[in-house]
């Protein structure tokens, strides 16, 4: 009986004496579901994903010839000494500098030369070697000119065994192996995060306000900040996965060379998420369909990203285009990038652009969090 009593008190112990089931936090039942809805929304996933990448793979196989594309093409008419006679030295040099093709047709040479389709003629007229060029371009023409001058003021030196009193030797401050996907890529990346923070933030809370979930979170015990702080997680996480994509394809496929602090490029790429996540909650709270909030993140996106040197670098750039780089978020995240990925410069170099982007999301949320509303 002793044995029974005990079982019997065993089993019909109060349920109150039990230790309740944990139950998940608000935060991370948010994080999860706005992690699922991101991985199965197709649309958001090419805007973030798909897109940006197929604009680095446009870019790198446009630019993969490198070197090669920044040679002047000369048309040589018919046989021209100079050239032909040229040292194995002198010879590989022009090679580098001017891609020649030689023809016998002065005329048809002369006429390409009108229509832009090649930078110079060159022709030998007994000791004078001819250079035809055209002004179309001043800054190609020049070039161009001063060039083959060079050329054929070393020819007259050899040729009078006088030695130069003062010789001229060139170093390129970058690595010798320096292509283009060292500037695209960062820039790029940069374009990819905005596009990410922009339209991910402005589509899903067009998208929720729109099916009343956010009038169901409110009316639940979820806390505010646990929906901010959850969509700022998954934000993060899907900077840190574009960051590694892009950086992954541009080595693989283009030989993109990282250099100096580079992985100070993922904290850059965080902060720049927030930002342009921020700017797409704004998006987002003034818009009252998907189809607006998109047009308006396009809106956003694309004019900055080509004035912020997403597109084209700033090192060639008018100084009007650097001025305006320098208040906008787009151009900090993608200098700050460069140098820290390409240029060689240690962490503290991203110390400055972390610092102004992370005053841009600040200001950003306050926008946004202005304008938010619940409902329509």
């Amino acid at each position: 009986m002793t044995n029974l009593d005990e079982m019997t008190q065993t089993t019909e112990r109060p349920p109150a004496t039990q230790a309740p089931a944990r139950k998940p936090k608000g935060f991370v039942t948010l994080a999860r579901a706005q992690w699922k809805a991101f991985i199965r929304d197709k649309q958001i996933l090419f805007w973030m994903l798909a897109f940006p990448l197929a604009f680095l793979l446009l870019f790198g196989l446009l630019n993969s010839g490198g070197d090669k594309a920044s040679r002047s093409n000369v048309i040589q008419v018919g046989s021209v000494q100079f050239l032909d006679q040229m040292p194995a030295q002198g010879k590989q040099q022009w090679d580098d500098l001017f891609k020649t093709t030689r023809s016998t047709d002065r005329a048809d040479a002369l006429d390409k030369l009108k229509k832009g389709d090649v930078d110079a003629v060159v022709e030998q007229q007994g000791d004078t070697l001819v250079l035809h060029y055209s002004n179309a371009d001043q800054v190609k023409s020049a070039t161009v000119q001063g060039t083959i001058s060079s050329f054929v003021d070393n020819a007259n030196l050899a040729a009078a065994q006088v030695k130069p009193a003062i010789t001229l030797k060139t170093q390129q401050v970058e690595d010798a192996s320096l292509k283009p996907i060292q500037y695209l890529a960062p820039g790029l990346l940069g374009f990819a995060l905005a596009m990410g923070g922009t339209f991910g933030g402005a589509m899903t809370l067009v998208n929720w306000r729109k099916t009343k979930l956010l009038r169901r979170m409110r009316l639940s015990p979820t806390k505010p900040w646990e929906l901010v702080a959850s969509r700022i997680v998954v934000s993060l996480v899907i900077a840190a996965l574009q960051f590694a994509l892009f950086v992954l394809v541009a080595k693989l496929l283009f030989g993109m060379q990282l250099s100096g602090a580079w992985y100070m490029a993922l904290p850059l790429a965080l902060c720049g998420m927030l930002v342009f996540m921020a700017i797409g909650l704004i998006a987002g709270s003034v818009s009252k369909t998907e189809e607006a909030a998109s047009g308006l993140a396009n809106l956003i996106v694309l004019p900055m990203s080509f004035l912020g040197g997403a597109f084209i670098p700033l090192e060639f750039a008018p100084d009007w285009l650097k001025t305006v780089a320098n208040v906008l978020p787009m151009g900090h995240l993608t200098e700050g990038m460069k140098d820290v990925m390409v240029r060689g410069q240690g962490a503290s170099a991203a110390l400055l652009p972390m610092a102004i982007l992370l005053g841009f999301a600040v200001l950003f949320m306050a926008i946004a969090a202005k304008l938010f509303r619940w409902e329509d």
